[in-house]
């Protein structure tokens, strides 16, 4: 059975000025598949001999072979870059054919521009023909190899306001930043490391941007004094700030915030204001 967009061994049939047909195991010579004369050149096949070969669909949807290598093949995910954005299509991604794949608007995850490169997946559409798709989570894996605190790179690929940040760790597993470990504004397609905070029964992973708290303290206190070597007299944060203030003006949760400033209080490079705020001694 022919597998479109999948890369299978086929033998060849018969010659003609087009190319190389390969038998699709029919038993009907109307159903081969060309393998066009271009790619052919500098070869010497013989009919009877297999081939590895990938099938997709040309401009016209027949049925077409290549030997060349793809960037991805279908149920795979990777990163593509943007050629050009059709305003009523989609996107075109370089995939490493002549004939460029198409991202369509509906499987698009906010912008996408000539030039970017973006996260995606391969399927068949409805019609048979191979079609790009940013939502991926149907592709993604449950994790094997990484453990609770162990360091991870990855992919946004979704952001939920409710839920968190999405992410393809190592472009392939399932990871979440849950919105309680979020102080920084992530967008799609950003590329993110990661602390492991958690790994589910179902082998997926929740993530944090920050190191463990004693390791991550040190270099929130350090932020906070560089905040307040720039506003001096001004810095107006104390016990009693807001966590939604917090959060907006050093990236950190309150709970991080009063860790860090009990170290700089502890070590003697700030003091408390008659006021209730700090200042740098």
């Amino acid at each position: 059975m022919i597998k479109i967009g999948k890369r299978q061994p086929m033998k060849i049939n018969n010659f003609s000025s087009k190319g190389a047909y390969l038998d699709a195991g029919t038993g009907d010579d109307k159903d081969n598949i060309l393998l066009p004369s271009n790619e052919l050149e500098g070869r010497d096949l013989d009919v009877g001999q297999e081939l590895d070969v990938m099938i997709y669909r040309d401009s016209e949807d027949r049925l077409i072979a290549t030997l060349r290598k793809t960037a991805l093949t279908v149920g795979t995910i990777g990163k593509l870059h943007v050629t050009d954005v059709n305003q009523k299509l989609g996107a075109f991604l370089d995939w490493g054919l002549k004939k460029e794949l198409l991202l369509p608007f509906s499987q698009m995850d906010g912008d996408v521009n000539p030039g970017d490169e973006v996260l995606v997946g391969i399927y068949e559409d409805s019609k048979g023909r191979l079609s790009a798709t940013m939502k991926i989570y149907s592709f993604l894996m449950p994790n094997k190899d990484y453990k609770k605190n162990d360091f991870v790179e990855g992919t946004v690929y979704r952001v939920n306001p409710e839920i968190g940040v999405f992410v393809a760790v190592d472009d392939r597993y399932f990871g979440l930043i849950p919105n309680s470990e979020c102080f920084q504004k992530l967008s799609i397609g950003d590329k993110v490391e990661a602390r492991i905070i958690r790994v589910r029964e179902d082998g997926k992973l929740d993530l944090a941007l920050r190191e463990l708290a004693f390791m991550q303290m040190d270099k929130d206190a350090e932020a906070i004094v560089s905040k307040m070597k720039i506003l001096k007299s001004h810095f107006r944060f104390n016990d009693n700030s807001s966590p939604e203030s917090i959060k907006e003006y050093f990236g950190i949760s309150k709970k991080a915030f009063k860790r860090a400033l009990g170290k700089l209080l502890k070590e003697g490079r700030i003091e408390k204001t008659a006021e209730g705020f700090f200042i740098l001694k």
